[in-house]
Formats: structure tokens, C-alpha cells, sequence
């Protein structure tokens, strides 16, 4: 007796697209909260951007420069492929724009922490942002963002400081921004030293390491804490130049012994303070957790909300503590979550290029890197897959047959595999047991279980055993 179900077991050719997050097909309903309002007296968006044109108008004119005098094929922007100027290059920016050598230097600097400039090894190239210049206001507010949240870098910090002082400080200071947010007026200087000492004490308590384990020879008594340190060190210079800093980027104005956000700055506070206040009423309170419990807790959400979670949980961390997490995430076990962790470095954007730039040497991460990047470097993401090898594009559908089996359904699994590259099924099969996956075995099982063509199932299964076995 033969079957009557078609035995051409050939997949269907397809175009490769990305697959979304596997729990998308399982969506949550979330109640919509109603769009919150900025606080009284907040300028309007347009407004808002008008000012943020203003502070990086200098940047923009030498990232203009740079688009039209630093074509492909021309000079190279970078001296040392760490985004710094070289001097020819400054020189020639100078004379076109009639300032000095320094002023370039420095303008290019703040253009490339605005977005606006895009620095690869020894090239550079214009931000989306400089080509949304005049036309998009929030590609210009979030131009501005990134300088604000930057602002460590805009003036360099004391000397004979110790780094982790600096650290510190850095840490301490969206307390005393939201302070000054809060006060809505002049703030003296006194007083937000007061306020970040206070900081800087409790941060160091965080960090005071109390053993509470027995010691030999000793009777098992518990230990006193040792009480925190003092403050050692006088931070008033640290909070000069921190004032300062935040002033060259228009967060602020700072004189007279005293410190006013300026409504940028205010704006800005408002918009972080927000992210996380979202965030903490999300269902999974996701602003607590840590990357990898963030990431689960965001699998079932629609990928606009996930984005909003994932942008909420950067805001409450800084951006290279929260990277360096998101990349350990993705080094785990589990396939779902290493989808997961590179669409939030999606959200990290430029910041993160140094560290995913560094996973392409992990065969684990790579092809997910392999993506970021071409995306990054603005290819459409429905092209990025081009840059993979057959292998790396095979491994990486084995690793989200693994999230999918894992966490989806049969139907998204079967959906899946007409994503394969391999126009036949031997020859998936021959490239998925050659790619040498770790769940390849398990990802055999489970598409086998799912198709309905016992001819398909049959063959899959062997080739699972085979993987199995060595064969």
C-alpha cells in the first residue's frame, strides 16, 4: 500500500529572511498606557531639537565636511583606527572652514559621539543621523542624547585622581542631574557636593565585602562588617569638572557657584527617568533583573514593546557594564536568548561595535556579529544574511531551530525550515551534521517530530541518529 502523502521531500525555494523571536507567535497582551506628558513648561519637540542644532552645530559643519572631502578612495580620516584625527586630514578641515587645528579636532570628536560621524579602523564615514540633519528632529534629539549621555568624555578629567574615583563620580552623577531636574531652579554647589558624597558613601557600601565564613583555628563566630570607607579624597574637583563637562554639551549652565539644567538637559532627565519607570511597571519588572533574566522576561513581548524594555533596562545601567552583560548572555546555553541579546545591541547601537566587533572571533556569536555589523554599517537587514558564509548561514539556522524547538511551536519550527538555504533536504542534512552544532542532534529530533511526511521524518531521524552516534 502507498502513501498517500507526497513523498518529494525537495524544500521550497525561498528568499533566507531573518526569523523573528520565537515566542512572537505566543504575543502577550499588555494595556496600553496612555503616552506620558513631560513636565510644565517642557519646550516643544521642535523646539527641543532647534537647541540641540544649536549645541551641535559646530560638530555638524566638520561631518559635513568629512561627507563631501572624505569620499571612498580619498585621505584616511583616522591616525591610529581609534577615531582620532590625523593631522593632515585636521589641516585640510581647517583651512576649508577657516578654524584652528584644535577646534576641528575638537568638533570631530563631539560629532563622533553625537552620531553624527561613524569611525571604522582607519575610515570614517557619515552617521544616519547627519543625513536625517534637517529633517528629523529625533534623529537630532538622539544625536544629542548620545553627546549628554557621553559627557565623561567631552573634558578631560582631573589629574592624580585614581580611575575608580572617577568611576564614582560618574556613577553618582544622574542622582545629582535628577536633583537638579527636581529643583527646577539653580541649585548651589554646596549642595550637590553634599548630595554626591552622599552618593559616592553609599556606593562604596554596596561594594563593602563583609566575610562571613568561619576562619581555621578560630572559634565560627560572626564577624563585624567592617564599616564603610570615608570619603578620602576631596571630590570637589571631581564635581567641577563633572559641572563643567556637562555645561560643554548644553546639559547645563554652570557659574556663580551654582548649577541650572537648561531645558535640554531637563528634557533629557525627564526622558531617562521615564524609561525606567516603564520599565519597572512592565509585567516582568525587567529594570531590576539582570541581562539574561531581562532578556527572558522580554521573549514573549511584541518586538516595539521588547525595544522599549530593552532601552528602559540601558538607561538604568551604564552602556559598557550593560554590552559587556548582553554578550555574556549570549554566550549561554540557550539559542533564544542569543537572538534576544543582539536585538537589544541593536538598541545599544555604535557603543557597542568595539564588543561585537570582538565576538566575531567566537564561532558561537559570530554569524549573529557577522549580522550587527552589515546592519550597523547600513546594510538592509533583509540583505545582511548575504554576508554570512554557507556554513556560518548554517549554523545559524541550526541555532534558531534550537530556540524555536525550545520555546515555539511545530508550525514556526516547520516554518523554519523553509528559511534553509539548501534546496533539498539531503542536502540540509549533509551541511547541518557537517556544521557540527551542539544541538544539531536535538534540533533532527524535534523537526522530525513536527513534519507530517513520514519519508522526511524517517530521514531526519537517521541523520539524527548518525550525529549521535558519530556515523
Amino acid at each position: 500500500m502507498t502513501s498517500r502523502i507526497p513523498r518529494d521531500s525537495r524544500l521550497r525555494l525561498v528568499r533566507p529572511r531573518p526569523l523573528a523571536a520565537a515566542p512572537a507567535a505566543i504575543e502577550q497582551r499588555r494595556v496600553r498606557r496612555p503616552a506620558p506628558r513631560p513636565p510644565e513648561g517642557t519646550p516643544a519637540p521642535a523646539e527641543l531639537a532647534g537647541m540641540a542644532r544649536s549645541v551641535l552645530a559646530a560638530a555638524a559643519r566638520v561631518a559635513h565636511w568629512a561627507d563631501r572631502a572624505l569620499g571612498p578612495g580619498g585621505d584616511s580620516a583616522t591616525a591610529d583606527g581609534k577615531a582620532t584625527l590625523s593631522d593632515a586630514t585636521a589641516r585640510r578641515a581647517a583651512d576649508a572652514l577657516d578654524l584652528t587645528v584644535d577646534q576641528v579636532c575638537a568638533d570631530w570628536d563631539t560629532a563622533r559621539l553625537a552620531g553624527l560621524i561613524e569611525v571604522h579602523g582607519d575610515s570614517a564615514r557619515p552617521g544616519w543621523r547627519l543625513r536625517a540633519w534637517d529633517r528629523d528632529d529625533s534623529a537630532v534629539l538622539r544625536g544629542w542624547v548620545a553627546l549628554c549621555d557621553a559627557w565623561s568624555l567631552a573634558c578631560p578629567e582631573p589629574e592624580d585622581y585614581e580611575p575608580a574615583a572617577v568611576a564614582e563620580v560618574v556613577t553618582a552623577m544622574p542622582q545629582v542631574l535628577s536633583f537638579l531636574q527636581l529643583s527646577a531652579g539653580p541649585v548651589p554647589v554646596p549642595q550637590l557636593l553634599d548630595l554626591l558624597e552622599q552618593r559616592v558613601t553609599e556606593l562604596r557600601t554596596e561594594r563593602c565585602e563583609v566575610d562571613y565564613g568561619p576562619r581555621p583555628d578560630t572559634p565560627a563566630v560572626a564577624p563585624e562588617p567592617r564599616p564603610a570607607p570615608a570619603v578620602d579624597a576631596p571630590l570637589r574637583p571631581l564635581l567641577d569638572w563633572a559641572l563643567r563637562a556637562l555645561a560643554s554639551v548644553g546639559a547645563l549652565t554652570y557659574g556663580d557657584g551654582q548649577a541650572t539644567l537648561t531645558p535640554l538637559g531637563s528634557w533629557a532627565v525627564w526622558v531617562k527617568l521615564e524609561q525606567i519607570c516603564v520599565a519597572a511597571q512592565s509585567p516582568a519588572g525587567n529594570i531590576e533583573q539582570g541581562a539574561e533574566d531581562m532578556l527572558r522576561g522580554c521573549a514573549r513581548l511584541r518586538p516595539a514593546a521588547a525595544r522599549a524594555e530593552y532601552r528602559a533596562w540601558l538607561a538604568a545601567r551604564p552602556v559598557g557594564s550593560a554590552v559587556t552583560e548582553l554578550i555574556a548572555a549570549a554566550r549561554g546555553e540557550d539559542a533564544l536568548l542569543r537572538g534576544l541579546a543582539f536585538e537589544a545591541l541593536r538598541v545599544v547601537g555604535a557603543p557597542a561595535e568595539p564588543e561585537v566587533r570582538a565576538a566575531l572571533d567566537e564561532p558561537t556569536l559570530r554569524p549573529y556579529a557577522l549580522l550587527w555589523l552589515a546592519e550597523h554599517d547600513g546594510m538592509d537587514p533583509e540583505d545582511a544574511h548575504e554576508v554570512l558564509t554557507r556554513e556560518e548561514a548554517t549554523w545559524l539556522w541550526v541555532d534558531t531551530a534550537a530556540a524555536v524547538a525550545d520555546h515555539g511551536e511545530a508550525p514556526l519550527l516547520l516554518r523554519h525550515l523553509e528559511t534553509a538555504v539548501q534546496p533539498t533536504v539531503p542536502a540540509l542534512l549533509d551541511e547541518v551534521r557537517a556544521v557540527g552544532h551542539p544541538r544539531t542532534v536535538q534540533v533532527l529530533v524535534a523537526l522530525a517530530a513536527a513534519h507530517p511526511d513520514p519519508a522526511f521524518a524517517k530521514a531526519v531521524r537517521r541523520a539524527a541518529f548518525q550525529v549521535h552516534t558519530g556515523g
